[in-house]
């Protein structure tokens, strides 16, 4: 009798694991995961990006069964979970694993809501989904991760492995509120990785389309799992398999080990960092250091040159090119500029140290900020990189006018285990994030539903609130 294959041992673990099974802190997690990912989602409803989402999702017709933030009816399932993971993903404010840079709760977040909706699960039956699918997702990221180059093999090749492995992570979390079996896990696995894409260029020279990325994902999990529904299925190889999902996308570079060890016995999930800061991952610590300059009393009036220096792999996308970095054309190509992630810093941004208002169009190309950007260099930092990528460091060095020269370094990222956001920090983050767009009764009530989500009977009444955000009344920031 041949081993299970990689799929077929993730099909085992998804179908023997209940929601008992469940550490404590996984099901914490996963609580507070719901409650980030919604509060991002209705703060990004305004975004043009945004209504482009809802717009097609409603001209698509189907079945109305779930519900999306900012459409007053029901879409389909897979349309729903679309919505819901395009608005996600939008702010660049979505939670981080390291150091597979995976930002998994966009897609499996959307997924688990929708389905679980049109299927009328309970809260610890998604809870259970969000669970599987969020280690999913991080385990097959991180049989992509380099050891020795310290980085991800697919972001190497230009692939969003957010995207493709949430596809993934989706596909479980929609099989198994289905009712699936471990062979329809591994069914919904095959389906899926015909499916999961992703290319993460505009990081570097903009363009929006990498806001579709988590929906579209979210899109594909929950068609993977309805394919499987109706009697498709896949390969029970298509992880290792030699024209599997690693070839693929790794040319057969990966570790079936960080797939299936220790599976139901260590889990990733509570050590995913959650975001602070409305920006890619890799500018947040240039925004801390800024801060500790503003802290002792440096203005920009009083800087002669300031160097930004940062782990190796992370210059392509905060430092180059240069020029595109220092001018950022809209808050969307700010939120990936390191240049920019200074000037909020020494200026001063609001929320937890930088919030959704301090990355707009028009701070973007503010003249007293593009003036401070001009002064930003960025280089790799030997130190940074030897840090990276289980921590996004940053040394920042100020060259004052008067001479003095300052350093500030951050080593570690704000939001993970070793800078936890306390849960007072998380709640100011959600409210500030699902204020914008949600009368503040309903924020309340939205907040409670999260706190207690795995004994709640019905998830339609957690995500009803947030059809109520009407797309009419509420403008791009």
């Amino acid at each position: 009798m041949s081993a299970p294959t990689l799929a077929q041992q993730l099909g085992a673990f998804a179908e023997r694991t209940s929601f008992a099974d469940l550490p404590d802190e996984v099901v914490d997690s996963v609580r507070k995961r719901v409650l980030d990912t919604l509060g991002i989602a209705v703060a990004a409803a305004p975004l043009e990006t945004s209504r482009a989402a809802r717009a097609w999702a409603r001209s698509q017709g189907g079945r109305p069964v779930a519900s999306a933030v900012g459409v007053p009816e029901r879409l389909p399932a897979g349309l729903a979970a679309f919505v819901n993971g395009v608005l996600a993903h939008s702010l660049d404010y979505d939670d981080t694993h390291l150091p597979s840079v995976l930002h998994p709760s966009a897609t499996i977040v959307p997924v688990a809501l929708a389905v679980a909706e049109r299927e009328g699960a309970s809260g610890a039956e998604l809870v259970r989904a969000i669970a599987l699918g969020l280690e999913t997702c991080v385990r097959l990221g991180m049989a992509g991760y380099d050891e020795d180059a310290k980085n991800s093999t697919f972001f190497e090749h230009g692939q969003h492995a957010t995207s493709i492995c949430g596809a993934m992570g989706g596909a479980v979390t929609a099989a198994v509120l289905t009712g699936g079996t471990a062979d329809a896990v591994v069914d919904s696995l095959g389906v899926a990785a015909s499916m999961a894409s992703g290319i993460i260029e505009a990081n570097r020279t903009g363009g929006t389309v990498k806001r579709l990325h988590c929906g579209w994902a979210a899109h594909a999990a929950v068609s993977a799992a309805e394919l499987v529904a109706f009697g498709l299925t896949g390969p029970p190889t298509v992880l290792e398999g030699r024209f599997g999902f690693y070839q693929a996308w790794l040319h057969g570079d990966f570790d079936p080990g960080a797939v299936v060890d220790g599976l139901g016995e260590t889990w990733a999930v509570p050590d995913i960092f959650f975001k602070p800061y409305p920006a890619n991952h890799f500018t947040h610590a240039a925004v801390d250091a800024a801060a500790r300059l503003r802290e002792q009393g440096v203005t920009p009036d009083r800087v002669e040159r300031l160097t930004l220096g940062v782990p190796a792999p992370n210059l392509r996308t905060i430092g180059e090119p240069i020029e595109v970095k220092r001018t950022p054309e809209t808050g969307y190509m700010a939120q990936f500029s390191g240049p920019y992630a200074v000037a909020v810093g020494l200026l001063g941004g609001a929320g937890l140290g930088a919030g959704v208002e301090d990355y707009t169009d028009e701070l973007a190309r503010d003249p007293d900020r593009r003036a401070l950007m001009a002064k930003v260099d960025v280089v790799p930092d030997e130190r940074c990189t030897a840090i990276f990528p289980t921590q996004f460091p940053a040394v920042l060095t100020a060259r004052l006018t008067d001479g003095t020269e300052l350093v500030e370094e951050v080593l570690t990222t704000r939001g993970g285990p070793q800078r936890p956001l306390s849960f007072d920090e998380l709640s100011a983050k959600f409210r500030a994030n699902a204020g914008r767009t949600l009368a503040a009764d309903r924020v309340e009530g939205l907040a409670r539903a999260c706190a207690e989500l795995e004994t709640c009977p019905d998830v339609t009444a957690v995500l009803a609130p947030l059809t109520t955000v009407d797309p009419d009344d509420i403008k791009e920031r």
